[in-house]
């Protein structure tokens, strides 16, 4: 049990808010692929630099190569020689300058510019010309990496010398403004990124932590939430809409709560007080003879609506966790609908309701069970005499289709109030004029719709107005 209260304290704890989910996460997303585009960049940008150095290095290397041989075919530095190097250093727009080296055909240096490395690279010289003409790289003693160009001095395609360049791989990243340009980019995209996920994470969070909070309202009981529908994001607006029809369902569900409470109680108390009373006054001989018999007459009607009252709950509640029972058999419609609207004239007490039933001459064949319909009816037939007060005339229509049957039964009552219309089929709701009039638990059409769904049909209202209403039920062959 502890084990089990630690860790969900643990869960709680690690919650974090939507914006600052996302937010941290993207970022996380975003350094990661901006650092593996940078290492990639960086790869890019260091060979490219490599090869454009070497070729200026190769370029350097032929031009040196032409102007280092005299008439007579020997190696001879050209006064103009470093004049022409740096020309063509200018006119490449190159920042930088190799280090160069100049063989005899003996391959003994015959030139060399100081540099760090000047010593070394005479040991190495003649091994370099050795080396096969695709080496452009390799590693000194001390390790440091060293870009390397080599071109043979031709004179009547005899080799009479070489021509060698040098140039620190070191040099070459120091020199390299690149990396700091791809810096700057990827700190600026990673900036720009953050941004943008950070403005719209808090204006996708927004509308969801209103409507939260509203949500934190409605448990306390405030079901009169405000909330912000001017968006433009489908999504949100339905979120919106949605959850404002919800809070404004959960108030009238409030509501028909505490109008059942009194209601029931109301309805409950009330044959239970009369009953009492009445017992009362028998037991102590306040009345006697008829007088007495008539109260326990009427002691019995009230028993007897009591019963009805109780039985609906427990038939409701049986049919709303879904046990019900269905027993299926071949009905001719047409006979069923008469046998059910006979039994019913007959435990009418007004005489001034008329019945009629309009049916095809075709016999209605179907798979149904008799009893549910029956319930059905009686409730329709119900509320259609309640509507019309005791006066007034009920039509039963019966028609069917390649698929389905439809049972209209339409009377001329005062009808219900628009408003009313949609929340007839609630479960305890009655009428502010109903509840007035007719003493019940309000749920008659409630429990009649679930009858009809586990027929496989449906119980609908068709029209209401202030001459009349239908209640249309629609059975599938």
């Amino acid at each position: 049990m502890a084990w089990a209260t630690s860790c969900a304290y643990m869960s709680e704890k690690k919650r974090t808010s939507l914006f600052r989910y996302w937010t941290t996460r993207y970022l996380i997303i975003l350094c990661i692929g901006l650092f593996v585009i940078g290492i990639a960049s960086s790869y890019w940008i260091s060979y490219s630099e490599t090869q454009k150095r070497l070729d200026f290095m190769r370029l350097m290397a032929a031009e040196v190569a032409d102007r280092v041989v005299d008439m007579e075919g020997k190696v001879k530095m050209a006064p103009f020689l470093f004049r022409i190097v740096d020309s063509r250093q200018e006119s490449l727009g190159v920042n930088y300058k190799p280090m160069m080296m100049i063989l005899d055909e003996h391959k003994q240096p015959v030139f060399g510019v100081p540099g760090p490395f000047s010593s070394e690279l005479k040991r190495l010289a003649p091994d370099l010309v050795e080396a096969n003409d695709s080496l452009s790289q390799f590693e000194l003693a001390r390790g440091d990496e060293v870009l390397f160009v080599k071109e043979s001095i031709k004179v009547d395609e005899r080799v009479v010398g070489w021509v060698m360049l040098f140039t620190p791989q070191k040099q070459l990243i120091r020199s390299m403004t690149e990396f700091q340009l791809l810096a700057i980019m990827l700190l600026g995209l990673g900036l720009l990124g953050w941004l943008v996920i950070y403005l719209l994470t808090k204006k996708l969070s927004q509308p969801i932590k209103d409507v939260a909070d509203a949500a934190k309202q409605i448990v306390m009981g405030n079901y009169e939430i405000q909330l912000d529908k001017n968006k433009r994001e489908q999504e949100v607006y339905e979120l919106i809409h949605s959850f404002e029809e919800m809070a404004e369902r959960l108030k009238q569900l409030e509501m028909m709560r505490t109008e059942l409470l009194a209601g029931v109680t109301h309805e409950l108390k009330t044959p239970v007080t009369s009953i009492s009373g009445l017992v009362q006054a028998v037991r102590e001989e306040v009345v006697s003879g008829e007088e007495a018999k008539e109260f326990l007459d009427i002691c019995t009607k009230e028993t007897t609506r009591l019963i009805k009252m109780v039985e609906d709950l427990l038939d409701f509640n049986s049919f709303a966790v879904g046990d019900i029972r269905i027993r299926r058999q071949p009905q001719n419609m047409q006979e069923l609908i008469r046998e059910i609207t006979h039994q019913w004239r007959i435990l009418q007490e007004e005489e001034k309701l008329s019945l009629h039933i309009e049916s095809t001459p075709d016999p209605i064949m179907i798979d149904t069970d008799p009893l549910r319909v029956q319930q059905i009816m009686y409730n329709l037939l119900n509320n259609a005499a309640q509507a019309m007060e005791s006066e007034g005339r009920i039509v039963v229509s019966l028609s069917a289709s390649a698929e389905e049957i439809r049972i209209d039964v339409k009377d001329n009552g005062r009808g219900i109030p628009i408003e009313e219309q949609s929340l007839i089929f609630e479960r305890f709701y009655r009428g502010e004029d109903k509840k007035h009039i007719v003493r019940g638990l309000g749920l008659g059409l409630s429990f009649s719709r679930m009858i009809a769904q586990a027929l496989g049909g449906i119980l609908i209202l068709t029209e209401s107005t202030a001459s009349g209403s239908t209640f249309t039920l629609i059975l599938r062959k």
